[in-house]
């Protein structure tokens, strides 16, 4: 059987006016700041604590994924089309795509199948500028320090070889991770090494996404850290009154984006940080925006458990008060297959004791998300490859976890095809199962933060510091930082730092190289192993599979 290619899927829907769709949520036309006739940026005063408070918020997290993902975002826009067809008010929340991925490796991230959001185009590409906005902001601080290296007038004495801060491009461009600046002679600055980070790696998009209002949002953009002056002081963003100028290129990019989904739903999308690299989920306005206007919020976390939903429940929940509800775990069985010992060429082909290998890697995942004090349900996100046999299976062993696992066809057939998981996740919050709390407190030591994931949710055995880390430690200490939350650079690939170990690797070792620092955005980054927080480019790009015709329809974005 021929399926239709989601972008083919995506152009073929008639969207509805954006105020159409604001209407279901109790949203007025004059509050909507329209971006044609499909997008609209929500102001901030339509969010309301009270219901906040009183209202359900859904994680959607996954297993150790393959690199082609298994489908997070499709499950989450699916269960939200679901919740909306048993009754349920239920609004969808996203991150925004990069365009690095969206040309490199995955081709997009507005869903799949009968499970996206529209316009799917727009949102892959510029959307409504807030990633340019990012971009922009982050690169003026970078612009104003190297001027006042340069400068003599109101020169803060910065030390050039301290500079922590790095200029951003939202694309893949491995050449540009370590360069120089400043060659050609006095009038073009004073040299010295430096490089780019990918856009969601940007402090300012951590912060973007911390942010609770504006003013909140300048006074984490002025305590940006950026490195010392000579005599060894500590130099941060507001030295050089660089806050309110980056704000206003943020004034726009903090208003949380309204667009729809297939089935003519709400769905807000806003932020956009790697969850690898960062802290993997959407601002804590959007959150609350969507808590304020619908009884359901479907939200989702980048990559594993590991990584996305532990930083959604350790940072974004403890920080903003969020209570999530149930949290929903995406297994495929060929990423199962994969846990088990099968290789690439293999995913695809049946193999139950594959499977039952690799569920060891999803029962850790379940055994974490306890550890909040919130009950998963296991969403089998189907393929045509899928036997019965691995499937039951699946289901069985859940249940003796006493774990409901659905398979979900949202992908294939909508809403329609996601009813009984949404079933499930409604049974877990009206059954009033969760009492969320974090794993650790703020305020705890950092080495003892650091290791209580390495342990609790890695599986690790011990942590070891380079010399480089521990220097790090006592330069937090030195710098009164030792409260903030921590956010872990690491493999998406393993549990481990190493991303061969998969499956549920037990008794490792993992290395903390080194720890940075965002005073802005509130936490420090403990870096295991080599991590890249500038991709590069696959050997075939997915751009070199993307077309446009001479009406402007673009085909190879999937």
């Amino acid at each position: 059987m021929a399926y239709l290619s989601d972008i083919a899927i995506a152009q073929s829907k008639t969207m509805q006016p954006i105020a159409s769709i604001a209407k279901k949520m109790g949203i007025r036309e004059d509050d909507l700041e329209l971006y044609g006739k499909y997008k609209a940026k929500l102001p901030l005063h339509l969010m309301d604590d009270k219901k906040v408070e009183e209202n359900h918020l859904i994680l959607v997290t996954a297993l150790t994924p393959t690199p082609a993902g298994e489908g997070k975002t499709t499950i989450s826009i699916g269960l939200t089309e679901g919740l909306n067809k048993i009754g349920e008010q239920a609004v969808v929340v996203l991150r925004e795509p990069s365009l690095g991925p969206v040309f490199g490796i995955k081709g997009g991230a507005a869903g799949g199948g009968y499970s996206q959001v529209v316009p799917m185009e727009d949102i892959n590409l510029h959307f409504t500028g807030d990633f340019n906005a990012v971009e922009k902001a982050n690169n003026l601080l970078s612009a104003l320090i190297d001027n006042n290296i340069q400068s003599r007038e109101n020169n803060l004495n910065i030390d050039p070889r301290t500079i922590l801060w790095k200029r951003v491009i939202d694309m893949n461009d491995r050449s540009l991770r370590h360069i120089t600046i400043g060659l050609g002679g006095t009038t073009n600055g004073v040299p010295r090494e430096d490089g780019f980070n990918i856009t969601p790696a940007s402090e300012v998009m951590a912060i973007l996404c911390m942010a609770t209002d504006f003013e909140n949002l300048k006074e984490r953009l002025g305590n940006i850290f950026i490195g010392f002056t000579y005599d060894k002081k500590p130099i941060f963003a507001k030295d050089l009154k660089a806050e309110n100028a980056m704000a206003i290129l943020l004034k726009d990019a903090i208003k949380p984006n309204l667009v729809q989904t297939l089935e003519e739903n709400p769905a807000i999308i806003h932020g956009g940080p790697f969850a690898n690299i960062a802290q993997g989920t959407n601002t804590i306005i959007a959150t609350k925006m969507g808590l304020s206007l619908s009884n359901y919020v479907v939200t989702e976390a980048g990559f594993g458990a590991d990584l996305g939903a532990e930083k959604f429940l350790n940072i974004k929940s403890a920080y903003a008060g969020l209570k999530p509800k149930a949290v929903v775990l995406v297994a495929t069985i060929r990423a199962l297959r994969h846990h088990g010992g099968a290789l690439k060429d293999a995913y695809n082909r049946p193999d139950l004791d594959r499977v039952k290998e690799g569920f060891k890697n999803l029962e850790k995942h379940i055994e974490n998300i306890r550890k909040f004090n919130i009950e998963p349900v296991v969403a089998i996100n189907n393929f045509v490859s899928d036997s019965l046999q691995e499937v039951d299976f699946v289901i069985e062993k859940c249940q003796s976890l006493g774990v409901q696992a659905v398979v979900s066809k949202g992908w294939e057939k909508g809403g329609e095809g996601t009813k009984k998981l949404a079933r499930a996740v409604v049974d877990v919050v009206e059954n009033n199962v969760a009492q969320y709390k974090p794993l650790y407190d703020w305020k705890s030591p950092v080495k003892e933060k650091i290791e209580t994931i390495a342990r609790e949710i890695y599986g690790a055995k011990t942590v070891e510091y380079s010399k480089k880390a521990q220097l790090n430690l006592r330069r937090i200490d030195r710098l009164g930082f030792n409260d903030f939350a921590v956010c872990m650079a690491k493999t998406q690939k393993s549990f481990s730092d190493n991303e061969k170990l998969i499956g549920r690797p037990e008794g490792f070792t993992v290395t903390v190289r080194e720890i940075e620092i965002a005073a802005g955005a509130q936490f420090i980054i403990p870096i295991l192993g080599k991590m890249m927080r500038m991709p590069g480019l696959p050997s075939v790009p997915a751009s070199e599979g993307m077309t446009i015709d001479s009406k402007g329809v673009i085909s190879g974005l999937s």
